[in-house]
């Protein structure tokens, strides 16, 4: 059995490092947002309205922060995502890989179904013992 725990473990931390890249390209969609509201800030009579005003100033800034924020959101999952499949490659943190499961869950489609799994995986006592051991090694 402690073999085949350790195939799901090393499969698990695997597919934590795709969704981890996956969620960098997908945090890259609100450049769209940073570069748009540069342009609108930078250059607002582009944006008039059709009674001749552009958008205020601040809009554009407001656009860009906001792209930069959610970007900034995107990259954080995925760091903590590419830290579990480490931590579940190597046995360690339990805790830490059960609760980045947990938030992984809320990314549909795929992250609920990685998120569900580690968590069915990381619950089972087999696995428990070989996380305790790893921190054992570790320490």
């Amino acid at each position: 059995m402690d073999e085949q725990n350790l195939g799901h473990l090393r499969l698990l931390g695997i597919f934590h490092y795709v969704l981890g890249g996956m969620a960098v390209l997908f945090s890259l969609i609100w450049l769209i947002y940073i570069f748009l509201g540069a342009f609108i800030a930078t250059a607002p009579d582009a944006f008039s309205s059709k009674n001749g005003e552009p958008p205020p100033e601040f809009f554009g800034w407001f656009l860009s922060g906001f792209g930069v924020m959610l970007m900034l959101i995107g990259w954080g999952v995925a760091t903590l995502l590419f830290i579990a499949g480490r931590n579940l490659s190597n046995h360690r943190h339990h805790t830490f890989c059960m609760v980045v499961a947990a938030v992984a869950c809320l990314f549909m489609p795929l992250g609920t179904i990685l998120g569900v799994f580690t968590l069915v995986v990381l619950t089972q006592s087999g696995v428990k013992e070989l996380f305790d051991a790893g921190t054992a090694r570790a320490a």
